[in-house]
């Protein structure tokens, strides 16, 4: 997902999309350990998609504490 979609979605559905990465992340290490993952760049990608979302909610929810 793009950061411009990120950018538009609120704290919840940020902490869903987190959520959603991260299983699919561990699926993913789940096809590597049994060695049924072909395509291993796929790891790097969600594993950056995390830190992305991550990083947008936690922008988010500092501006959010900023504005109390």
């Amino acid at each position: 997902m793009k950061t411009s979609e990120l950018r538009q979605k609120d704290e919840a559905g940020l902490k869903t999309e987190v959520k959603e990465l991260q299983k699919a992340h561990f699926n993913l290490r789940m096809q590597k350990a049994t060695q049924q993952l072909s395509n291993t760049n796929q790891l790097r990608q969600t594993r950056r998609a995390i830190a992305r979302a991550k990083t947008i909610l936690a922008e988010k929810q500092s501006a959010a504490a900023a504005a109390k």
